[in-house]
């Protein structure tokens, strides 16, 4: 296919904003739909103000781009639908659509005989009680759609937990704000999932690509690390807790078969916890993911170059990893611009996003040649961040 001379992105938000730096390079351009006047992703490109769900800017949106991506997986599947009618849409509707639905996507695993934590539909009171009875406690009870980074869900360890965290997550709608987690209220009842724990020895990331011609690409296993349910440090190659190259092949397989069954475009992310020699699915992203962050500096192509590259039809890059990478994510408020050169080697991205509690305002990728050095880095960045308020353990 011809070069596109226009890429139109759904969400304007940081991702966003990291693809079109990224498309820059190549001689790219970009437009924004999103509902947030000052989204970020404003800064790099040329931004269209519209609601999702009742767009009356779309012609306006569409004028001129030559394919349709996104930059976050909560986009109204009817938007990806109407727009996809009148210009391709990567990655498609029908990924869109499971990522969307934790059932569906814990079912999509389970078909394509990839492991899972134990898992059951929960649309009442009383099947959450009889999912509690058979996957046993503590367990996760999770909202269907629109949760991420630890909102919408409630952790049960003990029976006391059962009708409170029901009761808790009935009635409540997560928001559409890129990555804040905004809630409101909703009267209509709330789709649940039940998920059983797991006792992993560590949460890893399998980033993959798939072109529209059908060539694929892995990135080595990046190995995450999450506190509040958001990703905290990410390390490529996995080597602090579990030899990632262990379990490369695995998680290779597993991320073709999705690739195909979804008839995938793009750079697809799928979070795996590592449980003994086996490798489950936690769950997937369609879109560029905050585990690939690292890539920026530490690969030899980054997962936004990546995606462009396939949703376009060009020949994948090169995925090594140049050396021991890591990423730590910057949330919240936190110190000075300046303050981050006491780091040595620090490379820092910023999102240009109004600091507030339990926002990503940016991140740091640190690049070394041992594994050593690495952590002493990541120990430098820690010391650095400890000037914030607010601040979290590591």
């Amino acid at each position: 296919m011809s070069t596109p001379a226009v890429i139109g992105v759904l969400g304007a938000g940081q991702l966003g904003r990291m693809l079109a730096m990224a498309g820059h390079r190549l001689g790219l351009r970009f437009r924004f739909l999103d509902e947030t006047p000052d989204a970020v992703a404003g800064h790099v490109g040329e931004l269209v103000i519209d609601s999702f769900t009742q767009p009356a800017r779309l012609g306006e949106f569409l004028r001129g781009v030559d394919l349709v991506t996104y930059e976050f997986e909560n986009v109204p599947v009817q938007l990806a639908e109407t727009l996809a009618r009148r210009v391709k849409v990567y990655p498609g509707v029908t990924a869109l659509a499971t990522s969307q639905d934790r059932l569906s996507e814990k079912t999509m695993f389970a078909e394509l005989g990839i492991g899972t934590p134990p898992f059951a539909k929960v649309d009442s009171l009383e099947e959450l009680r009889t999912a509690v009875a058979k996957i046993g406690l503590p367990a996760v009870l999770k909202t269907r759609r629109l949760g991420y980074d630890g909102k919408g869900q409630a952790v049960l360890r003990a029976p006391a937990d059962v009708d409170a965290a029901w009761h808790a997550l009935q009635g409540t709608q997560q928001g559409l704000e890129r990555g804040e987690g905004a809630e409101a209220s909703s009267k209509q009842a709330v789709p649940l999932i039940l998920e059983g724990f797991v006792n992993f020895q560590a949460e890893v990331s399998i980033l993959a690509a798939r072109s529209t011609t059908g060539q694929v690409a892995f990135y080595p296993l990046t190995e995450n690390v999450h506190e509040g349910g958001i990703l905290r440090i990410s390390r490529c190659p996995a080597s602090k807790r579990v030899d990632g190259a262990k379990f490369q092949e695995r998680a290779e397989q597993l991320a073709e078969a999705v690739l195909k069954r979804l008839d995938y475009v793009g750079l697809l992310a799928i979070e795996l916890f590592v449980v003994g020699d086996d490798l489950l699915a936690n769950e997937m992203a369609p879109r560029v993911h905050n585990s690939g962050h690292w890539t920026m500096d530490g690969s030899r192509t980054s997962q936004f170059e990546q995606h462009l590259r396939a949703i376009m039809g060009w020949p994948l890059g090169a995925t090594q990893a140049l050396g021991f990478a890591g990423m730590v994510n910057l949330i919240g408020p936190g110190p000075e611009l300046p303050a981050f050169a006491s780091v040595p080697g620090a490379r820092v991205h910023w999102y240009a996003k109004q600091p507030r509690p339990g926002r990503k305002v940016g991140h740091i990728n640190l690049l070394e040649r041992t594994q050593a050095d690495l952590e002493a880095g990541l120990v430098s960045t820690f010391r650095m961040l400890e000037q914030r308020p607010n601040r979290s353990a590591h």
